[in-house]
């Protein structure tokens, strides 16, 4: 050995020691030649782990160059990344004959390169198939010049993989055709966040090597999404690593191959020859037989016993025979043999006298002798070791364990756990995945179909077992780390205990807040709602239901980061609720150490008419249906992706890049088989949904964005329709067999949104946005039935045209629903009268459909949420909301609420319970505003006491003074009203150019007049005198409109805030701008002074709040989420209103939806996620107790702190 390279050992020699696995690393250099199998065994003697490292060194300072970089190529392959670089810089140069001595073939150039990319070393034991391997090579030749697929598929364990490894071990080839590098991937079966984190840890691996190489770029945050992660993962293989190979080893789905879709050079490993049907760009494939060649599998057992195969006994051929020369049953004997050379015959005797009937499965090996084979195995095992692996009987299928839950179940030490494991792989009776750190474990399913059969009778006393150690290691609280141990327990505790019959413990742990919080923050709501449908007939029918609807109507809560507070979602639920019960207790226990938690009091009065809401995609979503037989939702929006998910839990099933550009509607066909889309590319496919392949396209006949698509609801005779925003030819009938449309509809001339077949597919309903729906028979063509659903809107078509957006039918034909705006109508078709409403939703709805048996009603929206209602529970609703403009009187302990309601009439409501106390007759005109005066004693009696008239446009704002004798009201006419309404007596203050929006009553000391503090649009400020109507002050204020302003508690201040961006204090006394505030990135829609004056908080558009020091305007805090929410707002929406606690401790904001702040740190106390959103204004109880808000959907929120 060279004499830097010695030195370098020696200098390391301590670090190595210290951290190396010898045994780990003692495969990859016997595989090289450099170690041979008795230098191995003396080393493995040694008792400690250390030991064995300190003679694996030793031996090494004797051996010669190559011995050193097989080490270094060890510590690189085991992820001993930081060891590896210590011996980098003293790797010896080798001779190009030294090069070709490597055992495995390929150059030491080869050898870094596959390193680098993890691709697995050759296996101890390795027969070549030189004729597969050069099919796989050629066919690899054929991706020089551009990007392709080639696939190699066979049966499971017939060796695919590592025939892809060697097959790349070739200098010519990497030089040639992959100079940029070959990255092995292993996928197997996974979900989707677990292909999410597959993704990130390549993209990690290839920024990490490509930052070695050029230190300028930069690593960059790991991808949130699968989106992100491909996009991500294109840009590395494309830009960075340009002409280089990547192997996806062992895929099992379609959408996850998918994923990989991104232009560059693709080998992958499958049992699925169809499967890269679903990806584009050229392709080829090579199929792997099921079983060696009688040589091969003789050569692979002489390697086993170091004999040559012409040495072997007799038994050897009949084992082959026997097993049909499956690789995996031949390596099994193979490595049983290695330790009891002289038992062929016993080996034999076995595989061909015990049966196991009930394991027959065509698709994979020969099963029999698989069986027989576990059977010897597990026999030689050591007692202890052959207890411990009948407990891996309780894995699930298709798998993968780190040591850590073994760890749990055996009650060992890890390092033990990993020497019984390594004792298991060694015998193949246990699969190592090692690209992940720490390993993975997992068993093959016929070895676990062996176990289950071999311990039938005492499956649930294993069950119990791994349920008793798990409660045992974690008797204070389930493990929070996220890791691979932590992420099993959450998965799998529940089958452990459902499968042990723990029934009252399963109870206690699905039931249990605590458990619902943290498995939610770990692995989202989807797998929770799916373990309560999986174990509905275990637990209790009532409490089951309060959880599983608490999740379905909070999952895209549950998905926000950070993570909301579980307790005050719960604290949302119904009285009788269990949830809500564990809620309210650890709320008041928590309050009791300060924290704050609000009960939503009037709760009762308001029925939550969603039954699952979901949020499948990042931005819009513009349609979603369900499957014909109800157990399947697609869904499909801006992201320009089609995805699939179960109707019950909101899991993803399949996720097609369906267009290029948004797909602005999905539909199935009446077998579920088809799906169609269409888009603003103005084109129609129609999807293979088992395969998730293009099938038929129509591009031509659409000149504009096709809205809509929708199959006949029969097979007898199937027909797409599809709409668009086309002006005369905008409605259209397609036979899918045919390449152009059978039938054109025309009556609309603006474009139309939405089409749908009747249940008998007699009659297609039109949405449009001419704001009319309407009907047609389907044989003529001709227009049946016309509804003017603008009419709904009346108040507000004045200021825009309303679109009916879309329109579906009820199971019996008699009743269509249709959406426009943000509202959702049901229409009884034999009378065109409306039947009932409904909303929930916080932006336009984009979609309706019903259930196929009616019972539910789907709908998508804007706010990237998917909706599923209950029929009958939207039929009886009563359809009465409020409006957002609202006076509260706290007196006393009452509360009084008043607001006008959608109907236009005024209510007045108990403020304790949501109670209406009174309600008005419906007004002629729209009521704009409402005041309540705080010497209001006795209960409304309707009576109308005055009329005031002199406003020509709408009344915007309405004050009284704290006597109550004088009315002060501000309006869109520009002026300002100072009314003693009992008199009629009015004095009007003009000189604003703009609607004036709201005032504020200015007193500087005690003993002053008061003045009236007005602003508006026109960027000005003005001070009045109320009595004499002269205007005392005229300040130009800001180059934008005034959004806000506030008077400080002493009246020597004001504050305004602007759409120009900035926040200014102005001095009352000399009416001179004392401090401008800038910072805000967006319009500053609302201030509030602290009580004691030190502080004034702004909030803006952006959903940022600021607190800042009055006395000389620095900046003290930012209030803001840690990124934007889905709404693309810090806030869910502008910070509207701010309001301070009596001790100046904590602020109160609303925008999207009520935040509670701690003053000093700036950072949120609490959150309240309204139903509906944009909330305008929040009125405070005096104690900073109670709030009372309404959401732009019309619920009152009355929200009481818990004590």
């Amino acid at each position: 050995m060279e004499e830097g390279a010695r030195s370098c050992l020696l200098q390391s020699r301590s670090s190595l020691e210290q951290d190396i696995r010898a045994s780990y690393l003692m495969d990859h250099m016997i595989s090289d030649g450099v170690l041979t199998g008795d230098e191995e065994d003396r080393i493995r003697s040694k008792p400690t782990r250390r030991e064995q490292a300190a003679a694996l060194l030793e031996l090494l300072l004797r051996k010669d160059n190559q011995a050193y970089i097989s080490f270094y190529n060890a510590l690189v392959r085991e992820s001993y990344g930081d060891l590896a670089s210590l011996l980098h810089n003293s790797l010896p140069l080798v001779s190009p004959e030294a090069e070709k001595s490597f055992s495995d073939g390929g150059t030491r150039y080869v050898q870094a390169v596959l390193s680098e990319g993890g691709v697995p070393q050759r296996p101890v034991v390795f027969v070549s198939r030189p004729a597969l391997m050069n099919r796989v090579r050629e066919k690899l030749y054929r991706l020089q010049k551009e990007p392709g697929w080639v696939t190699v598929f066979g049966m499971a364990g017939s060796g695919k993989s590592v025939l892809a490894a060697e097959a790349v071990r070739d200098h010519a080839l990497i030089t040639e055709c992959f100079p940029g590098g070959v990255h092995w991937l292993s996928i197997g079966q996974l979900d989707r966040s677990d292909l999410l984190v597959r993704i990130q840890s390549l993209c990690f691996r290839l920024e990490q090597q490509s930052q070695e190489k050029d230190p300028s770029s930069s690593l960059h945050r790991p991808p949130g999404s699968l989106e992100e992660a491909k996009e991500r993962l294109r840009f590395l293989m494309l830009r960075r690593y340009p002409r280089s190979l990547l192997i996806l080893d062992d895929i099992w789905d379609s959408s996850v191959l998918k994923a990989f879709d991104i232009q560059c050079r693709v080998l992958l490993t499958t049992r699925d020859r169809s499967l890269a049907e679903c990806v584009s760009g050229p392709k080829s494939e090579v199929a792997v037989e099921s079983g060696l060649e009688e040589g091969q599998a003789l050569e692979i057992l002489a390697l086993y016993v170091n004999r040559k195969p012409q040495r072997l006994p007799e038994q050897a051929r009949s084992i082959v025979r026997e097993c049909k020369g499956s690789p995996l049953v031949v390596s099994l004997i193979g490595a049983l043999l290695r330790e009891f050379p002289d038992r062929w015959a016993y080996y034999l005797h076995t595989l061909q006298q015990k049966k196991f009937k009930r394991i027959r499965k065509s698709s994979s090996y020969d099963y029999d002798a698989l069986d027989q084979a576990m059977a010897a195995s597990i026999q030689v095992l050591s007692k202890e070791h052959r207890e411990l692996y009948i407990d891996l009987t309780v894995l699930e299928k298709d798998v993968k364990v780190p040591a850590k839950v073994l760890s749990v179940l055996w009650d060992l030490e890890p390092e033990e756990v990993e020497d019984v494991l390594q004792d298991f792989v060694n015998k193949s009776l246990l699969f190592r995945d090692c690209h992940h750190r720490p390993y993975l474990y997992y068993l093959h399913d016929l070895q676990l179909d062996f176990l289950a059969e071999m311990n039938r009778s005492g499956l649930e006393s294993l069950h119990t077992k791994v349920v008793r150690q798990y409660q045992q290691r974690y008797s204070q609280g389930p493990p929070t780390s996220g890791d691979e141990e932590c992420l099993y327990w959450f998965r799998f505790l529940t089958y452990h205990m459902a499968k042990a019959n723990l029934t009252q413990e399963l109870y206690s742990l699905m039931f249990s807040l605590d458990w619902v919080r943290t498995k939610a923050q770990i692995m989202g709501p989807a797998h929770l709602i799916n373990d309560y449908l999986e174990y509905s007939t275990i637990l209790d029918k009532e409490v089951r239901g309060h959880f599983q609807e608490f999740l379905s109507l909070n999952g895209h809560q549950l998905e926000q980061r950070p993570f909301p507070d579980v307790v005050q979602l719960a604290l949302s639920q119904p009285d009788s609720s269990e949830v809500y019960r564990q809620a309210l207790l650890q709320a008041q226990e928590r309050a009791t150490r300060g924290g704050l938690y609000l009960d939503w009091v009037n709760k009762s009065s308001l029925k939550s008419l969603s039954r699952l809401v979901v949020q499948p995609h990042q931005g819009s979503i513009y349609s979603a249906c369900f499957s014909h037989d109800g157990t399947k939702i697609a869904s499909c929006g801006s992201s320009k992706t089609l995805r699939v998910f179960k109707s019950t839990s909101g899991e993803k099933l399949l996720e097609i890049q369906a267009h290029d550009d948004e797909v602005l509607c999905c539909a199935f066909s009446p077998d579920d088989r088809l799906l169609a889309t269409c888009s603003s590319d103005r084109k129609v496919k129609v999807w293979n949904v088992e395969r998730g392949t293009l099938m038929r396209m129509f591009e031509d006949e659409h000149e504009e964005q096709v809205n809509h698509c929708q199959f006949t609801n029969t097979r007898r005779r199937l027909l797409l329709a599809t709409c668009s925003n086309d002006k005369f030819m905008n409605t259209k009938l397609w036979n899918i067999n045919k390449p152009s449309s059978q039938n054109t509809m025309f009556g609309h001339l603006e474009p139309v949104n939405h089409c749908c077949f009747s249940p008998d597919d007699a009659y297609l309903s039109t949405s449009s946005s001419d704001g009319t729906l309407k009907l047609w028979e389907v044989s003529s063509a001709n227009e049946w039935k016309s509804i003017d659903v603008a009419d709904m809107f009346s108040e507000q078509r004045e200021q825009t045209e309303v679109m009916v957006k879309c329109s579906t039918w009820s199971a019996g034909g008699r009743t269509i629903i249709c959406a426009a705006r943000n509202a959702v109508f049901l229409w009884d078709i034999e009378t065109s009268k409306k039947m009932a409403d409904c909303s929930g939703h916080l932006s336009w709805v984009h979609g309706v459909q019903f259930s196929p048996d009616g019972s539910l009603l789907l709908s998508c929206s804007d706010d990237q949420t998917v909706r599923v209602w209950e029929t009958n529970k939207v039929h009886t609703s009563s359809a009465v909301c409020l409006k957002r403009d609202s006076d509260v009187l706290f007196n006393n302990g009452d509360i009084t609420v008043v607001a006008a309601d959608n109907r236009n009439r005024l209510q007045v409501r108990n403020g304790r319970t949501g109670a209406v106390m009174f309600q008005s007759e419906n007004q002629e005109s729209r009521i704009c505003c409402t005041a309540i005066c705080s010497q209001t004693s006795a209960m409304p009696s309707g009576t109308s006491l005055a009329t005031l008239q002199g406003h020509t446009r709408a009344v915007l704002h309405c004050q009284f003074t704290p006597e109550g004798h004088t009315l002060i009201t501000s309006s869109e006419d520009t002026t300002i009203r100072v009314w003693r309404w009992r008199t009629g007596e009015c004095v009007v203050l003009e000189g604003h150019k703009e609607q004036v929006r709201c005032f504020s009553l200015l007193t500087t000391t005690p003993s002053s007049e008061t003045h009236l503090l007005s602003w508006s649009f026109d960027g000005t400020i003005k001070v009045w005198d109320m009595s004499s109507g002269e205007r005392l002050q005229d300040l130009v204020c800001h180059q934008g409109a005034v959004l806000a302003c506030d008077v400080s508690p002493d009246g020597q201040l004001f504050a305004t805030t602007s759409a120009d961006k900035t926040a200014k204090v102005w001095s009352s006394a000399s009416w001179e701008c004392v401090r401008l505030l800038n910072g805000h990135q967006d319009c500053v829609r609302s201030c509030r002074f602290s009580w004691d004056g030190r502080r004034l908080a702004t909030g803006d558009d952006n959903g940022e709040i600021r607190l800042w020091n009055v006395k000389d305007g620095t900046l003290l805090k930012i209030c803001s989420r840690d990124n934007k929410d889905a709404m693309d707002s810090l806030h869910g929406g502008w910070v509207t209103d701010l309001h301070f606690s009596p001790d100046n401790t904590v602020l109160l904001s609303t925008g999207g939806y009520i935040k509670w702040w701690n003053v000093e740190k700036g950072e949120a106390l609490q959150t309240f996620y309204p139903t509906g959103a944009n909330l305008k204004r929040i009125h405070v109880s005096p104690d900073f107790s109670t709030f009372v808000t309404i959401d732009n959907i019309g619920i009152l929120y009355i929200l009481k702190k818990v004590e």
